[in-house]
């Protein structure tokens, strides 16, 4: 069974797209082992600490290589992606050993989904700029990116409601992915 590392590029505890992850988490439940990667505590990167690596940089990049495949859930902020997620993939890109940058870093080949949920843009400038950040890193993006318009009604009570249109393209989205990694 492949095993997929959930991303969530929110810290918010009723994150909308938190949401819609565990949507997806859902129907994968059976076809693929998930786990959720918790980076909340990652310092910004800074090349003064960067060796010796610190623990949490390590077990982040650990849980990202032992995984078959990242699945990014990002709110756009400002038509791009939040702070924490750049400083997640900055990490993940810099080299593992000292100076070594002939060896592949943590990201390098990682194949990734990605789904946002928010506005009426659907989180379009986020999903293109997380693509050419992943692909400037050496990742492997799925080229299907999915975006989602959140309800009106969600935006007061903070629960998505997805619409079976919605669901549906999840749905595609999961078999795309699953045959991405496999």
């Amino acid at each position: 069974m492949k095993k997929i590392l959930f991303i969530l590029g929110s810290k918010r505890a009723q994150s909308f797209n938190r949401q819609v992850a565990e949507h997806v988490a859902a129907g994968l439940n059976g076809r693929a082992e998930v786990e959720w990667l918790d980076y909340k505590s990652l310092t910004f990167i800074n090349q003064d600490e960067e060796f010796p690596t610190p623990p949490e940089v390590a077990r982040v990049r650990e849980a990202v290589m032992a995984a078959d495949g990242l699945w990014v859930f990002t709110p756009e902020y400002n038509y791009s992606y939040p702070a924490i997620v750049k400083n997640l993939f900055d990490w993940l890109s810099r080299p593992v050993n000292p100076g070594d940058y002939t060896t592949p870093t943590a990201i390098t080949g990682k194949k990734v989904a990605i789904t946002g949920i928010g506005g009426k843009a659907k989180t379009q400038g986020c999903r293109e700029k997380l693509c050419e950040l992943l692909n400037c890193i050496g990742a492997s993006p799925m080229e299907q990116t999915l975006g989602l318009q959140a309800a009106a009604e969600a935006w007061q009570s903070n629960i998505v409601t997805l619409d079976d249109g919605q669901k549906q393209e999840l749905a595609q989205q999961q078999e795309a992915f699953l045959a991405f990694i496999s």
